[in-house]
């Protein structure tokens, strides 16, 4: 059915409900987002209030607003000034909502092909038609298809074309007053990305970071001074409620374009000037300038991941000495290679948890072509039900033009003691020992333990 809307009858006037807010023309915004999906919107606004009970329009919240989280206070702090009612609407202005809207109110029908009208009162409306009931209330008619265009009569029903919060507030006298709103919201997170460019000998890393805003909330917030939250922050289940004076301690230090705090058990990353965060935009800003940080490469044989390839690894330390001592967000690393002829390749990324100053950062950049690596148990003997000695050995081949070291972790379980090997040990944990073996160019390690594992 090719139904459209001729709104002779509903202006965009008709729209415009009650007495709306009367809006400074740039509403001061602050949006702090955390890396949960959810951000926590904090906006002034100038309205223009009347003496007693007055209903308020609130518009341009956004889409995914938790309504009961929303705080109201006059910025001059005094009082005389209150909510009495909140609603929280959101009526996309579609052909099926105005339909709604306007059931048993009149309408006129226009024909495809005839030109004919036919006038009635709209029963119902739906894919498979609409059906009207004349004037008189005698006959019914079902209407299935070859349709112009529907003309609504009759007053205007109440839309809501935006988010839109709706007060009922009561104040003592009337005139502008200045106030302060914040909500919480869905649909805004952030996350860091950064990049590790190796120099030909695998000593240096020039090291950058950026943060990437992602907006989906559905509002759009213009010149915002914007805050970042690092940090696992609690949440109350099923239905959250959320500690304002909390959420404001916060913190981190980067550089130029980003200040750090630390407030609480988390990290505040400040960007220093205002930024314009639009609907369904990806933003990214700079917050890591680019240092240079000595690293150490590691070849790490972890039979417990993989017992046929060596990873490479990059270890630095994030300290202020490398040109960074910063607590560092967790995020994805993404590691190029200098090719020595004045390029660079992508050779590997990982992602990395949230890393305080003064500890160490390590990367699992791939693994290496050039060495071969394999685990093989010779044997395995059940002294007792819960006694078990194993023999296990590992091979590691070396195709390199050079001499490396590989680190060896073996997973073990129970309480365990090696008895015979033909390297020296130490225990990295409580379930995991640790190797180091040295491979020369082009030769062949084997490493042979026997140990003794109690249940």
């Amino acid at each position: 059915m090719n139904t459209i809307l001729r709104a002779s009858s509903l202006s965009l006037v008709g729209l415009v409900l009650l007495a709306p807010l009367a809006l400074a023309e740039s509403p001061k915004i602050a949006v702090t987002v955390y890396n949960s999906d959810l951000g926590l919107v904090r906006e002034r606004r100038a309205l223009t209030l009347e003496r007693g009970e007055s209903i308020y329009e609130y518009r341009d919240v956004a889409e995914r607003i938790d309504p009961t989280s929303v705080h109201f206070r006059p910025v001059d702090g005094k009082g005389g000034l209150e909510v009495l009612e909140q609603n929280y609407e959101y009526d996309l202005v579609s052909s099926d909502k105005v339909f709604q809207k306007y059931l048993e109110h009149p309408v006129q029908v226009f024909f495809e092909k005839s030109g004919d009208m036919l006038s009635g009162v709209l029963l119902s409306h739906g894919r498979g038609g609409m059906v009207l009931r004349d004037a008189a209330g005698e006959r019914l008619f079902v209407l299935l298809g070859d349709l112009r265009n529907v003309e609504l009569l009759g007053e205007a029903k109440d839309f809501v074309t935006r988010p839109t919060l709706f007060w009922k507030l009561r104040s003592e006298r009337a005139g502008e007053r200045e106030v302060e709103v914040e909500y919480l919201t869905r649909g805004i997170s952030w996350h860091a990305e950064y990049v590790a460019l190796a120099d030909e000998p695998n000593r240096f890393v020039d090291f950058a970071g950026w943060v990437s805003v992602e907006n989906h909330s559905g509002a759009e917030y213009r010149d915002a001074k914007l805050k970042l939250v690092a940090g696992d922050i609690g949440r109350a289940a099923p239905e959250p409620r959320y500690d304002y004076a909390l959420m404001e301690a916060r913190a981190a230090k980067a550089a130029p374009m980003v200040e750090e705090r630390a407030l609480f058990e988390y990290h505040l990353y400040d960007v220093q000037r205002p930024t314009t965060i639009r609907k369904n935009e990806v933003k990214q800003i700079s917050f890591v300038p680019n240092a240079k940080v000595a690293i150490a490469k590691e070849y790490l044989f972890d039979t417990r991941k993989n017992q046929e390839k060596v990873a490479v690894h990059f270890e630095f330390l994030n300290d202020a000495k490398s040109g960074l001592g910063i607590p560092l967000p967790a995020g994805i690393v993404r590691v190029f290679q200098d090719d020595g002829r004045g390029g660079s390749e992508f050779v590997g990324e990982d992602r990395v948890d949230h890393t305080p100053r003064e500890e160490k950062v390590r990367l699992r950049v791939g693994y290496a072509f050039d060495i071969a690596a394999e685990k093989k148990i010779l044997s395995e003997e059940r002294r007792t039900e819960r006694l078990r000695v194993r023999t296990v050995e590992i091979r590691l081949r070396n195709r390199k033009e050079e001499a490396i070291e590989v680190k060896v972790w073996e997973g073990i379980e129970g309480d365990w003691t090696i008895e015979r090997e033909t390297s020296p040990s130490r225990r990295e944990d409580a379930h995991t020992a640790e190797w180091v073996l040295p491979v020369g160019k082009n030769e062949e390690t084997v490493l042979t333990y026997t140990v003794r594992i109690q249940y």
